[in-house]
């Protein structure tokens, strides 16, 4: 890593109102494993409880500490970390500048420096360096450099680049206070329906791996230290086989199915996280069907947890669960049920005992030690399965140097995250995942034959999904395609609404166009030669026009004016196709969910991407 993490401001003492802590779990010359150990002695059962549990938390707009937040349900910072003792967050909307998201990072961390052992606080985030219309897989970045989506990555392919990102994304997360990525995710999307493939590195198992542990590389360096982001990768044991590609946020989606006989497959790229040394694992909520494995959700899942991630690959790291499975809440005004998947009819006692006896260290998404404290009086659990996760919890701790450096510099925070140099290496990474995939032959005004991309600047525009004003700067904007020479229009991939505002975040259901969209495309392909760039979150059906098109480009999050850069032959696109890109719906259907490349006749296959010639 090239970069130290100077903060101005010392860690506070614990508070020691009777005189009597051995404070020497604060002696950095000490193992860490010995300081783990100094601690932990001195901790009481509602302190340990206090470290199993991650949760959501809020920030005000202005840097304090937030009283509370109505859209999730979260309580008041306060309550959290004074009376419940927790010291692990998630955090969800911050600040708009960096500089405040460091002020309210600071307060957090005096919030737990007043508490008994002045315990410092881990703060976790999802993705924030990309565009996404999902906030509970990816975070707005904000006032952080903006790149493709994982997918994007992928379909440049370039391991360089991805550990170029981990590595810009690291430093703007230490700086504001961040230490834990919630991702990578290097699931397999081999079911094309699936409403998360695009934060993957697609259906390939070796490009998901190789990609995965640069990714790991970039944000943890060659070891876990203090100049590290831990990764909580995800979603072991693989989430992609999700049965007709619904997702298990919710009750119809629950089923992870294998009918290609392939749970060893998606087991790869988990193999080369291990090797990478990720410090974290996500397992999901789906639960398996019809394998050897118990049919319970992953984070419930003993045969998984303990007899295949801990036993078969060896890892010792922490375990925290997926968000939300043990108790109900309620999202947006509206109930949401635990993910408990297989395990419905049990109580919240008995899930949350059924967790910690399959070998997770976390619960995510939950907030409620005291219950874990009931279990632990009535025999129930014993204290000393709960120091097995708490070593892990305080050692990352300790690895992490929170306690010698809880606090961030704000004003440093100014300077890294956003930099220009920082933002300039994403704004070319959202170039160069741009992928080419048709570029037709049209007749020049001369005659001459030659490729429709890249266009000429100066053309008469016809634009549909990219603000005219920014059209502008690459030529004449005209309202109607008769008066174009070229017709650029944007399209985002298809889904299917449904009943709710928090499902219709998790794009789900047919891959297909309604007839008047693709109607539409076709009327304006009629008229003039048209490009279509589309947003591939999910493998479109492109096949009913795609024959009448100029030209067409997949994007995987990239600004409208990258994407018109590459058009116009500023930049080149060097994407790459992370997935085969099926022809049908009648295909989809017929794939078999966890086998890699079993779309019969695709469009487009894995690795198609076109370049402009010299």
């Amino acid at each position: 890593m090239t970069d130290q993490l100077n903060y101005e401001t010392e860690a506070a003492a614990p508070v020691d109102t009777a005189g009597d802590l051995d404070l020497r779990f604060r002696d950095a010359s000490l193992p860490v494993a010995e300081r783990v150990e100094i601690l932990l002695s001195q901790m009481t059962l509602e302190e340990k409880a206090g470290l199993f549990f991650q949760t959501m938390i809020a920030a005000g707009e202005d840097g304090t500490l937030s009283q509370g937040d109505d859209m999730f349900g979260l309580p008041a910072t306060d309550d959290y970390v004074g009376r419940r003792l927790m010291n692990h967050f998630n955090v969800l909307q911050t600040p708009p500048t960096a500089e405040l998201i460091a002020e309210w990072h600071n307060r957090l961390q005096e919030a737990a420096a007043a508490t008994r052992l002045g315990i410092p606080v881990t703060v976790s985030t999802d993705p924030r360096h990309s565009y996404t219309d999902n906030p509970l897989s990816g975070m707005l970045a904000g006032s952080f450099s903006v790149w493709p989506e994982t997918m994007g990555l992928a379909a440049v392919g370039d391991e360089a680049l991805v550990e170029q990102f981990g590595d810009i994304a690291r430093q703007e997360y230490t700086a504001v206070g961040i230490r834990v990525a919630l991702h990578p995710q290097i699931d397999l999307a081999t079911e094309p329906r699936w409403s998360r493939a695009l934060q993957t590195f697609g259906e390939d198992p070796e490009l998901s791996g190789r990609m995965g542990a640069a990714y790991i590389r970039g944000f943890q360096g060659a070891e876990l230290g203090p100049d590290s982001v831990a990764t909580m990768t995800k979603h072991f044991p693989g989430g992609g086989p999700q049965k007709d590609g619904e997702d298990p946020h919710f009750a119809h989606g629950r089923e992870q199915v294998y009918p290609g006989g392939e749970f060893e497959t998606h087991l790869k790229p988990f193999e080369a996280a291990f090797e990478a040394g990720t410090s974290q694992i996500m397992p999901y909520y789906g639960m398996p069907v019809g394998t050897e494995y118990e049919e319970v959700g992953f984070g419930f899942n003993k045969s998984v947890i303990t007899g295949l991630l801990r036993e078969r690959y060896g890892f010792d790291g922490i375990v925290c669960t997926d968000w939300g499975l043990i108790n109900d809440a309620a999202i947006f005004g509206q109930p949401f049920p635990a993910r408990a998947w297989g395990v419905e009819h049990l109580t919240p006692r008995e899930r949350m005992k059924k967790v910690i006896d399959a070998g997770v260290d976390q619960f995510g998404g939950e907030a409620d030690p005291e219950m874990l404290v009931d279990l632990v009086n009535s025999g129930e659990i014993t204290e000393e399965r709960l120091d097995v996760s708490a070593r892990r919890l305080l050692r990352e701790k300790f690895v992490l140097g929170l306690f010698e450096q809880p606090y961030v510099d704000v004003e440093r925070a100014g300077r890294v995250v956003g930099s220009p140099e920082f933002v300039a290496a994403g704004e070319a990474a959202q170039r160069a995942a741009i992928t080419l995939l048709v570029n037709r032959e049209q007749t020049d005004a001369s005659g001459v034959e030659r490729p429709t991309l890249p266009l000429a600047r100066g053309l008469r525009l016809y634009v549909e999904g990219i603000a005219p004003e920014v059209a502008a700067e690459y030529g004449q904007v005209v309202e109607t395609p008769a008066e174009a020479d070229v017709a650029i229009l944007r399209l985002q991939a298809p889904f299917e609404e449904r009943p709710t505002v928090f499902e219709n975040f998790f794009h789900s259901g047919s891959l297909d166009y309604t007839a008047e969209q693709i109607a539409h495309v076709r009327e304006v392909a009629a008229a003039v030669p048209t490009v279509v760039d589309v947003f591939l979150d999910r493998p479109a059906i492109l096949t009913p026009f795609v024959d009448g098109l100029a030209a067409l480009t997949a994007n995987w999050g990239a600004s409208p004016r990258a994407v018109l850069d590459v058009l116009v032959g500023d930049a080149a696109p060097k994407g790459r196709m992370p997935f085969d890109l099926p022809s049908s719906m009648a295909a989809v259907e017929a794939n078999r969910s966890d086998v890699p490349f079993d779309t019969a006749d695709p469009l487009f296959r894995f690795g198609h991407g076109l370049s402009y010639s010299a």
